[in-house]
């Protein structure tokens, strides 16, 4: 008799059946739990396909998070104004920081007058604070420093007490200052 191949007589490998399971609804991503467990789990009763699964699925963890992450940053185009707007927007609070104090210390819209340029300081600051393009320019220092100045000044002695004539130098000059480098392009 002859001998059989080897193969023959070796055990077959049992197979394992897999239960479908029904489909699954997209978990929301969060900022504090970016991607879900079942995304990263690698975990795969099937050796066979273990490796294209976990493969699979840490490129649609990556994809998920890329996509999200992208659709929630904001271009920095869109976020930056532009040249005119900045050179607009300082002169126009230029002009409310000196009409304001040189208002004489009885006229009765002193009050009005401070609670608009706070107004006004306070969103010229918060529009153009986080501007990178403007950090180094030497108009929006002075004229940080001068909103700086007078806010501190109303804000500890109240919007009717006048500037100390001191302080009230030293602001004039730093808007000039400023006026001076909107004008260079600085």
């Amino acid at each position: 008799m002859a001998s059989s191949p080897s193969s023959l007589l070796s055990p077959t490998p049992k197979l394992h059946l897999i239960a479908p399971t029904p489909p699954r609804t997209p978990t929301p991503l969060s900022l504090n739990n970016p991607t879900p467990l079942s995304l990263l789990s690698l975990k795969n009763p099937n050796p066979t396909t273990a490796n294209l699964s976990a493969t699979s699925r840490r490129s649609l963890a990556i994809s998920t998070i890329s996509g999200i992450l992208l659709s929630v940053a904001i271009p920095a185009t869109s976020l930056a104004a532009s040249d005119e707007e900045y050179v607009r927007e300082t002169e126009d609070v230029i002009n409310k920081v000196r009409n304001t104090i040189n208002m004489e210390k009885g006229d009765p819209n002193v009050a009005d007058a401070v609670a608009e340029l706070r107004e006004a300081s306070n969103s010229w600051v918060a529009k153009y604070r986080r501007e990178k393009e403007l950090l180094g320019r030497s108009s929006f220092r002075d004229m940080y420093s001068v909103l700086n100045a007078v806010s501190g000044h109303y804000i500890s002695f109240g919007p009717t007490a006048p500037i100390p004539a001191k302080r009230k130098a030293r602001i004039l000059e730093e808007m000039d200052t400023a006026e001076k480098a909107l004008q260079r392009g600085r």
